[in-house]
């Protein structure tokens, strides 16, 4: 077949693309510019035009776009005056996934994390909206088991034929996609697990402990992990906890959260593997890029100018407030006293929607630095949020900066008219967002 990417860049979009390569389909996408995923999608054969040019639809057998374009984008105009077949992301992933047995696994908060761990555990096949640091990519083709990251913040998920289903949480996140109603919200879970063969859920979530799944395999964390320590092994982070009765596990990762997602991994193995295997794969996740992601250390100098840089994609409280949990742990280790924050808020309705939320989870940073919102089209205008950063964080010493610049053991902040304000030399500095801060902090 001959198929059409508009939005390929995506990373979502970009792993379907190169599965149906991988299954020698004429593959071809395009963007609104071009990106590191872009230039690796050409590298690997796929041809891609940026930015979007009506030439680049020609009569292909199937096109499918990501969930960001807009109805004017000129290939989807002309896709429909040729007639073609066009889907969404969405509307593609039960052809897609349609001839794997999919590990599914989805949630609010750490659904990547998790299908990279399964991934390692059971080494199969991935597709992943992150990239992995296994295999340095969110695709990777290994057999017909698929561990999938399935999206709830579009409904996707109850489409992606789960042979297993793993819930790690049901936190309320996109919920104008839900039209803001529980019932539906809840239900597109309940209707994700009836899918599955097997089901594996948190059952202390408050919506999963009332479902009656006399079948589900069911991790209590409070009383299912125990004995969590961490240990920095060549500057990395490691947790290492005890499992019901399978013994100690050690995972790449720091907190109780990381405990939890690899249980969670675990069980989902459980069925298929040897206790043994399992605690031996585990150690194959490297870990993703933009999770807890160390991109510079400096920790051979006496301790008040010990440097740390750190990209986190966490966007939601909840999700802040797992990472400086972990950002501060790692402080404790190697005798770091202050941790600085950068924070690009992302989406105007989700800072509007847990705005109370945010001004609470930053605790316990000498310093948060905000950068300008990173919004999509779909969002709240900057003039509908209205939102005063500065009055409203004035209690985390608050800076207002467009962007920042990193340089070797330091991060240099710029506010107006590209005027230095701030460098920073010391201390635990961690950026956090699902914008482009993660290229901000990478270094020129």
């Amino acid at each position: 077949m001959t198929i059409h990417f508009i939005g390929i860049g995506g990373i979502g979009l970009s792993a379907l693309a190169r599965l149906l390569k991988h299954q020698k389909n004429d593959v071809s996408g395009s963007d609104i510019r071009q990106s590191d995923i872009t230039k690796e999608l050409q590298n690997e054969g796929i041809r891609i035009n940026t930015p979007h040019n009506k030439n680049a639809i020609n009569n292909q057998d199937l096109i499918i776009h990501s969930a960001a374009i807009a109805n004017d984008n000129v290939e989807l105009i002309e896709a429909k005056k040729q007639g073609l077949k066009i889907y969404s992301r969405k509307e593609a992933l039960p052809l897609i996934l349609a001839l794997t047995k999919n590990y599914c696994v989805c949630a609010a908060h750490g659904k990547s994390t998790t299908t990279a761990m399964l991934s390692a555990i059971l080494q199969s096949s991935s597709l992943i909206g992150a990239i992995s640091k296994e295999f340095k990519s969110n695709f990777r083709y290994v057999d017909n088991v698929m561990t999938f990251e399935a999206d709830e913040s579009d409904e996707s998920f109850v489409l992606s034929n789960p042979y297993c289903a793993l819930v790690l949480n049901t936190e309320k996140e996109h919920m104008e996609h839900y039209d803001y109603n529980d019932e539906r919200f809840y239900n597109a879970y309940k209707v994700f697990l009836d899918k599955a063969e097997i089901k594996v859920i948190n059952g202390e979530d408050e919506f999963l402990r009332t479902l009656d799944y006399e079948d589900a395999i069911k991790l209590f964390p409070s009383t299912d992990i125990k004995n969590v320590r961490y240990e920095i092994e060549d500057g990395e982070p490691y947790t290492y906890f005890h499992l019901k009765d399978m013994g100690e596990f050690k995972v790449l990762g720091f907190g109780f959260h990381t405990a939890m997602n690899a249980s969670l991994a675990i069980l989902a193995a459980r069925h298929s593997m040897g206790i043994d295997e399992i605690k031996k794969n585990l150690l194959k996740y490297k870990g993703l890029k933009k999770r807890f992601d160390i991109l510079q250390k400096n920790l051979q100098v006496d301790d008040k100018n010990k440097f740390v840089l750190c990209d986190d994609y966490a966007h939601h409280p909840t999700e802040i407030k797992a990472t400086l949990s972990a950002c501060r742990l790692y402080c404790d280790m190697v005798n770091i006293k202050d941790l600085i924050v950068i924070w690009q808020p992302h989406r105007y309705s989700r800072t509007v929607d847990n705005l109370d939320a945010f001004k609470k989870c930053f605790k316990g940073c000498l310093k948060l630095i905000i950068l300008p919102v990173w919004s999509v089209n779909s969002d709240l205008s900057k003039e509908e949020a209205n939102i005063d950063f500065a009055k409203e964080f004035e209690h985390f010493n608050c800076v207002l900066a467009n962007k920042v610049v990193s340089k070797t053991n330091k991060l240099q902040v710029y506010g107006d008219d590209d005027e230095l304000i701030d460098e920073l030399k010391s201390g635990f500095v961690v950026g956090v967002g699902a914008g482009d801060i993660t290229y901000q902090l990478r270094e020129k």
